[in-house]
């Protein structure tokens, strides 16, 4: 018989329930719009992406892995392009570059480690077409 670990009270406290509902939404610009959550050491976002919409070629120190629900997106790597599917994933090491391509009406999430500190900060103009 499997038994439970025995977990530190101090973890125990910091367990928390999300509510995507709850989470507001951000819109980033006409073709793109996220909810986000962040945890001590994984920022996970749930995004909306319009058919034609671009995340122009950026990098991060964050490992990233995108969960397509539904859609079709392209990855531009310097070396390669991968498409995806609905029930795919795509996974991003840390500091590679990359564009998205969105070409079809997409949901998904994006799960990064550590967390998003350049989202944190709202230093992500890359995502709102240059602005802060």
């Amino acid at each position: 018989m499997l038994t439970a670990p025995a977990w530190p009270r101090a973890t125990l406290l910091r367990m928390k329930r999300h509510q995507w509902s709850d989470i507001p939404v951000e819109q980033l610009n006409p073709e793109f719009a996220r909810q986000v959550i962040h945890t001590d050491r994984v920022t996970i976002a749930r995004l909306t992406l319009r058919a034609g919409g671009v995340v122009p070629r950026h990098s991060h120190e964050n490992e990233q892995v995108t969960v397509l629900e539904k859609g079709k997106l392209k990855f531009i790597f310097d070396d390669r392009e991968e498409t995806i599917v609905a029930g795919q994933c795509m996974q991003i090491p840390s500091h590679a570059p990359h564009r998205v391509d969105v070409l079809e009406d997409s949901e998904c999430f994006d799960i990064f480690a550590p967390i998003r500190a350049d989202w944190l900060s709202g230093d992500d103009a890359y995502l709102r077409g240059g602005q802060k």
